[in-house]
């Protein structure tokens, strides 16, 4: 078992890596000696954000698995077959699916025959989905294990062998026994199933890149034999590609603790860097600049301390909701208070937003044209789920604006659903009639008063600003030497590639003609032109230049934001 000291730094260190069962020996730093492994076929449940790239990758890196995606949704699955129209953006997600799937050793497949998938697999993946608990014990806070049973029932009643069943999921400490009772309670005579925990620690956006160069991998397991081998087995599939330092195996409980932990963790440095932005405003300072001189402490670091409208995603608001809830489970109720703080700060930062732009906009938007630009709860994804557009554009519709939305990869139909869905608002019908989904920029920015920046996609950064630090001296950019496989970006991502970043926004490869051509949108807006940035990634100057008003979050151009 792995011990812990603290040294004089006030920093734990571990003095043994933990691990559990067989340890392949090292024949190099980065190179392994393949232990004998059982797993050669792999069935994931699940075609989501996880199970679709998390398979890729696998099979792409695995020649000799073969790798068989199964989900119920017809549609996903056909869209996964597709040449063209896969059902999630991710980039280079395709360039690893298409000859995976359609080359002459393809290993990878996708289909919706659950039975058959199990039946010939090995190890089974789990990455369905686990959302908060819309009602009942725990509404709003505990996680929904229904697809989580649903799916293990299934394994129970397919399997004809030994199988070595893989929570990818995230899910609440102790999911493993649920997992482990269903099987034993179902299961046929003679078959006997293994249940490791193996969280992912993916980024939608950054998906590949994460699974291709991961900085940790983590395998759970029962510390008696047989769940020991099957944490090896699996332990040998990733070594395909990660070298052995940097997959962890520990006990189940600590493993399913870890996913949930890390998401807190970092969320609540968000919402830390924007209370601060609160009091740059107030008092004159530049939220930038103290992001940038707390992050040179090694103790601290740069990364995840970029202020904007507040995070979204399926996982942050989620994740700690649950740890609230299973912190109040355990009557702690000191500990629940200073998770759910994190939440109420994020919201607050929404809430704050929304008054900024009213206020901006002389105290009243009605029958105003607001843009928003993005609805995507990030860059480089198609996910909606929780984005901080939800809630602006909610608001601004009970302000009685007329709100156009523009989004690259966001498709219609799921903005629409998502608006539905939130039951803050009128019905759909009369929301159709202030709300309209465009198709480029320049339709939604035609006559409108405000333009809102809710998504930090680099086709909306001003290009000349982007020349200028490609072309030049770097100027606050940060070059981060290769390490290893790859290098880290200053957002804890690592990259094949050696690249120049700017905080969590990159310099990319987005053709000149992607962007947004700010003088045209200049010419097509009522005057006097407002732009509200909810990410800080428009050079403020270059736009007051062309006649717009720009507000930030976190510095003096942000007077309104109370």
């Amino acid at each position: 078992m792995m011990t812990a000291m603290v040294n004089d730094n006030g920093i734990a260190e571990h003095n043994e890596r933990p691990t559990l069962g067989p340890t392949p020996q090292s024949a190099g730093n980065n190179e392994v000696t393949h232990i004998p492994s059982s797993i050669r076929n792999i069935c994931c449940i699940g075609a989501g954000y996880v199970g679709g790239p998390t398979s890729a990758v696998i099979a792409s890196k695995c020649p000799d698995i073969t790798v068989t995606v199964v989900d119920l949704n017809t549609a996903r699955i056909v869209a996964w077959n597709s040449l063209d129209s896969l059902p999630i953006y991710e980039p280079s997600l395709p360039s690893l699916v298409l000859p995976a799937r359609d080359g002459p050793d393809a290993n990878l497949s996708f289909t919706t025959d659950l039975n058959a998938a199990i039946d010939a697999a090995d190890c089974i993946l789990i990455a369905v989905n686990t959302p908060t608990k819309p009602h009942g014990l725990g509404a709003g806070r505990a996680l929904d294990l229904s697809s989580i049973e649903s799916a293990t029932r299934r394994i129970a009643a397919a399997s004809r062998s030994h199988k070595i069943v893989v929570e990818k999921s995230t899910v609440p400490c102790h999911t493993a026994k649920v997992i482990r009772d269903i099987l034993a309670a179902n299961g046929k005579p003679g078959v006997s199933f293994d249940v490791l925990s193996n969280p992912e620690f993916l980024a939608e956006g950054t998906a590949i890149q994460d699974l291709l160069y991961p900085g940790r991998i983590l395998i759970g397991s029962m510390q008696d034999e047989q769940g020991l081998q099957a944490a090896a087995a699996l332990v040998e599939v990733y070594t395909h590609w990660v070298p052995r330092k940097r997959i962890i195996t520990m006990n189940l409980w600590s493993s399913e603790l870890a996913k949930i932990a890390a998401n807190a963790l970092l969320a609540q440095r968000i919402s830390s860097i924007n209370a601060l932005s609160a009091i740059c405003e107030a008092t004159g300072a530049e939220i930038d600049e103290v992001a940038y001189a707390v992050g040179l402490d090694e103790r601290i670091g740069p990364k995840m301390l970029k202020s904007s409208v507040g995070f979204g995603g399926s996982c942050y608001k989620k994740d700690i909701s649950y740890l609230v809830y299973l912190s109040e489970s355990l009557n702690l109720p000191e500990v629940a208070a200073y998770w759910k703080g994190v939440v109420d700060i994020n919201e607050w930062q929404k809430d704050r937003f929304v008054r900024k732009v009213v206020q901006g906009l002389y105290g009243t938007v009605t029958h105003k044209q607001v843009a928003i630009f993005g609805f995507a709860y990030k860059k480089n994804t198609g996910d909606t789920r929780e984005s901080s557009a939800i809630t602006i554009v909610n608001a601004l519709i009970r302000e009685k604006a007329e709100v156009l939305i523009y989004d690259p990869r966001v498709k219609e139909e799921q903005i629409w659903l998502e608006l539905e869905n939130d039951k803050s608002v009128v019905e759909i019908a009369s929301m159709k009639q202030c709300v309209r989904v465009c198709s480029d920029p320049y339709q939604a920015c035609n006559g409108a008063h405000a333009v809102v920046i809710v998504t930090e996609w680099d086709e909306f950064k001003v290009v000349d600003d982007l020349q200028q630090h490609a072309q030049t001296k770097l100027g606050g950019l940060q070059y981060e030497p290769p390490k290893e496989n790859g290098i880290v970006q200053s957002n804890g991502e690592v990259s094949n590639n050696s690249k120049l970043t700017s905080g969590d926004n990159s310099i990319t490869n987005t053709p000149l003609n992607s962007y947004v051509d700010w003088r045209r949108i200049a010419a097509l807006m009522a005057k006097p032109m407002s732009i509200f940035d909810g990410r800080n990634i428009l050079d403020a100057s270059k736009l007051e230049d062309l006649g717009f008003r720009v507000e930030c979050v976190g510095n003096a151009r942000s007077g309104g934001m109370r």
